[in-house]
């Protein structure tokens, strides 16, 4: 009975893990000091989990887990609450939709997956902006952020794949 108790709490954390490493991503990028100043944008860490788990796990990070760690980017921000979420949201209806083409990419083709997903919240955290204030705005904030986004996506999927491995695979296993 005890082994049952330790397989249940084991099942609940590896399904939480997906969702922590997004709200740890939303907490990193929205630290109040950056390395490099004021020159580059933070980039979206929220984001890459959220792609990640999508591929990999989409039963633990759907939808809805997407909108919300997109509304916590937007209220620690200080932005517009929704921008993010909806841009996380229609960012993870492209991964799903097109989950076996974005899955199965090795290499650097999974850095070029990832980078088209960066683009697709930049450009839709564009427009609604865009929207939101009735104007055009610049581009160049948008176009730093993809880029700093998309180059730092490396060293995150190597975090990510440690923590599927260790913690997610694992745990939701029945070998405990």
């Amino acid at each position: 009975m005890e082994r049952m108790g330790n397989l249940m709490w084991a099942r609940m954390f590896g399904n939480i893990v997906p969702v922590l490493c997004g709200v740890l991503g939303v907490f990193i990028s929205n630290l109040p000091f950056s390395i490099l100043g004021d020159w580059l944008p933070s980039p979206l860490y929220a984001l890459m989990p959220v792609y990640f788990w999508c591929l990999v796990r989409p039963d633990l990070m759907s939808p809805a887990w997407a909108f919300l760690i997109g509304v916590l980017h937007d209220v620690l921000s200080g932005g517009p609450p929704g921008i993010c979420a909806a841009s996380f949201v229609a960012t993870y209806a492209v991964i799903d939709r097109q989950r076996d083409a974005f899955a199965g990419l090795p290499g650097l083709g999974a850095l070029l997956g990832f980078a088209t997903a960066a683009l697709i919240a930049s450009s839709a955290s564009y427009v609604i902006f865009a929207l939101y204030n009735w104007s055009l705005l610049p581009v160049s904030p948008y176009v730093k952020e993809f880029v700093v986004t998309a180059a730092l996506y490396w060293p995150v999927l190597f975090a990510l794949n440690w923590i599927h491995r260790n913690f997610v695979g694992p745990l939701r296993s029945e070998m405990f």
